[in-house]
């Protein structure tokens, strides 16, 4: 990574805030995104203790010309892009026939449009370095999981417009990586929008057994140096995924099952 250039949206915390001191690292300058000045400024006072050479950039990357302005500033700092990493992301925990039209609507505008924008600003210059488009998927890309429809589809749209998008750039030697991580301890879920599009404000799960997030940068680090297409982690990640492609009816049941242990009435 040394003399390459990663831009990290939503790195200001949890996954995204461990991949820019994992590919800073590396010897990566990084450049990251987050709607928090607070959270800015932290992750910016943990970077320049660890000696990485970085810039921040407050911007919501679900409206367009933030995601624009955050490239240009990229590009003005450090004069080209190497590494896409399209981070920002937030869920859900409703069932849809309670949730708001607007929490959807909200999800889609930033995980979906959020990677669509930043990337069709990025992609120029990703062009040119040869580089990689990363997006920072879920199992819910791979398979819908009950009380987050929102955000299973926004995730589910994410991954058919980076493979769509793989396959165009093949050509030009760009490389694109889907990642997803599976459960993993950050604050994705105390972020979580309510039916109300309020926080969660907790965790139904034990962060404490779920993979840390400075494990799954060092993961999502190798994919791309070794510009794998396809990153599936933790082993209940793993197991979904392969049950859901040869036994959906029963990936069906036993998903719901596991969910009806975070929400007592679950019942469908």
């Amino acid at each position: 990574m040394k003399g390459k250039v990663v831009l990290i949206t939503g790195g200001t915390s949890g996954i995204g805030r461990a991949c820019a001191v994992a590919f800073g690292q590396a010897g990566a300058s990084i450049v990251v995104t987050g709607r928090d000045e607070s959270r800015l400024a932290d992750t910016a006072q943990q970077l320049t203790q660890l000696g990485i050479t970085h810039r921040t950039v407050r911007a919501d990357v679900g409206v367009e010309a933030d995601a624009a302005r955050a490239v240009d500033e990229a590009i003005a700092a450090f004069g080209r892009l190497d590494v896409l990493l399209n981070n920002a992301g937030i869920s859900m925990r409703a069932k849809f026939a309670d949730a708001d039209l607007s929490v959807i609507e909200r999800l889609m505008q930033t995980n979906f449009f959020g990677t669509v924008y930043t990337t069709k600003f990025a992609l120029p210059h990703i062009v040119a370095s040869k580089g990689s488009i990363v997006g920072i998927s879920s199992i819910a890309g791979y398979r819908g999981l009950p009380g987050r429809t929102g955000y299973s589809a926004s995730k589910f749209a994410m991954q058919g417009f980076l493979e769509a998008l793989r396959t165009e750039l093949l050509p030009q030697g760009v490389h694109v990586l889907v990642a997803c991580p599976g459960f993993t301890a950050s604050n994705i879920r105390q972020t979580a929008l309510a039916a109300d599009g309020s926080a969660q404000g907790e965790s139904p799960r034990d962060e404490q057994k779920m993979m840390s997030s400075e494990e799954v940068a060092r993961h999502i680090l190798r994919a791309v140096q070794q510009r794998r297409r396809d990153l599936v982690l933790t082993s209940m990640g793993k197991l979904t995924v392969f049950l859901n492609k040869i036994l959906p009816g029963l990936s069906d049941k036993l998903v719901l099952n596991h969910f009806r242990k975070e929400e007592a009435d679950f019942s469908l």
